[in-house]
């Protein structure tokens, strides 16, 4: 990526710039990993600690809450405050939250205190995550983006925002391996994701400490960006290295005409992915009758095959077929609508794999088809604050999208998955319609 860089925009010879570029992608790897892959074992130890399976959707829908409502605050607070020290107050309340809700969940497996009472910790320490968390990407994209010349900007940001996309993919992958037995004459067990993703966030925060210049400012004009909750199924966008790159010269409202039919299917389409994602442990568990900590493997496999669907159409189909932003979103609510439907009645371990990997990859195209369709219906000057509302409906689609999910689940195994189906199928017909007013082409010099 560097390699026509003697120096960074800093004045940063090509060697430290590598090295921090490196070090910063692991930050956001981090970060993303260590969420989704406690995010994944929790239905498992919900229901080993026998604690509704809507109170472990809303541990999930609170910190992402917080983390939609902090992420502009911290954004802007890293252009005014310096960024490695947002990125150190980030990984802070990363580290400092996995580590209590670690200790939280070991004291429930251990009987120590009771299944309610260890959740109600655990959703102490959620909060620090969500509240804290997301002070750290915004703060790693202007860093780079102060290293790098503004022909290589784009790319730069866009390389690190797949590190965020790869750590949505990572966690839940290696989650099942990271359970421990007993330490000490304690049972760790299915809290072994939380204490390593602890460990691990410490040693990135030592070295980020230790490793990036105090002096690194980003370059003036440079920002970050808020970026979306890190979450199963919530793959990047690419809205956010927009919203980072451009200057907001003109504001744009969620409600303006222009942009108003892609942001109700853009929630629509995260309501969908997040009740269906968030349900998915569960229904493995219920589907194939086996106890919760025999479930990690077969739900890591799930998740596993439907995040390489939507990677398979973002990074393979999408560029192949050339589809415009209209067609992307038709034909991902047909395949998504259909595997979401074919998900909720599966009975076996393959049919559930093979259909939450159709409905994955459908989502694959509707994702970027919004981000696109968004960005395509205004000017150069719009760009920045539609990237914006991009972002921010991504996030708040895992706001009450898991606890709505998981509710329809408790009434019906299948409820949460017919009910996405039926929403996504019914939008392709509003689409239709909504999607017929000329497209304003943004200026390629932008």
């Amino acid at each position: 990526m560097y390699d026509d860089l003697t120096e960074g925009a800093d004045g940063a010879t090509k060697p430290r710039v590598e090295r921090d570029f490196l070090l910063l992608f692991v930050v956001m790897l981090t970060i993303a990993a260590g969420n989704t892959a406690l995010q994944s074992v929790l239905p498992a130890l919900g229901r080993s600690l026998r604690v509704p399976d809507s109170a472990v959707a809303a541990a999930f829908s609170i910190s992402a809450l917080l983390w939609v409502v902090s992420a502009p605050f911290w954004a802007n607070r890293s252009d005014r405050h310096g960024r490695r020290a947002m990125i150190l107050l980030g990984l802070g309340g990363f580290t400092t939250s996995l580590l209590l809700c670690g200790l939280a969940l070991t004291a429930g497996i251990n009987g120590w205190i009771g299944g309610t009472a260890a959740f109600l910790a655990f959703i102490v320490g959620r909060l620090l995550y969500g509240s804290f968390g997301s002070a750290a990407p915004p703060a790693v994209q202007a860093l780079v983006a102060g290293s790098t010349s503004r022909a290589e900007r784009t790319r730069a940001l866009t390389l690190l925002g797949s590190a965020f996309g790869l750590g949505t993919i990572l966690g839940p992958a290696i989650a099942p391996y990271l359970t421990l037995g007993h330490v000490g004459g304690v049972e760790i067990g299915l809290a072994g994701p939380a204490f390593f993703g602890a460990v691990f966030g410490a040693c990135i925060f030592i070295a980020v400490h230790r490793m990036l210049p105090n002096d690194l400012v980003a370059a003036p004009g440079t920002h970050g960006a808020a970026i979306a909750y890190p979450s199963v199924g919530g793959q990047s966008s690419g809205a956010s290295v927009t919203a980072a790159t451009h200057i907001v010269s003109e504001t744009v409202g969620y409600t303006d005409p222009r942009i108003r039919a892609w942001m109700i299917m853009g929630l629509i389409m995260g309501h969908a992915q997040a009740m269906t994602g968030q349900a998915i442990g569960f229904l493995v568990i219920d589907r194939l009758h086996v106890a919760p900590i025999e479930a990690l493997q077969p739900t890591g496999l799930v998740l596993m095959m439907g995040a390489g669907s939507a990677l398979l159409v973002q990074w393979g189909l999408i560029p192949i077929l050339k589809l415009d932003p209209k067609r992307m979103v038709l034909f991902g609510l047909v395949l998504a609508g259909i595997g979401t439907a074919l998900t909720g009645i599966a009975t076996s371990l393959y049919g559930i794999a093979l259909a939450y990997a159709l409905a994955s990859a459908g989502f694959g195209f509707t994702r970027p088809g919004f981000t696109a369709g968004s960005s395509l219906a205004v000017g150069p000057a719009a760009q920045g604050s539609v990237a914006g509302k991009v972002t921010s409906v991504n996030g708040a689609s895992f706001v009450l999208g898991p606890s709505i999910g998981v509710g329809l689940y408790e009434a019906q195994h299948s409820l949460p998955y017919l009910v996405a189906s039926g929403a996504l199928l019914l939008t392709i017909f509003y689409a239709w319609r909504a999607l017929r007013a000329p497209i304003i082409l943004p200026d390629p010099t932008i």
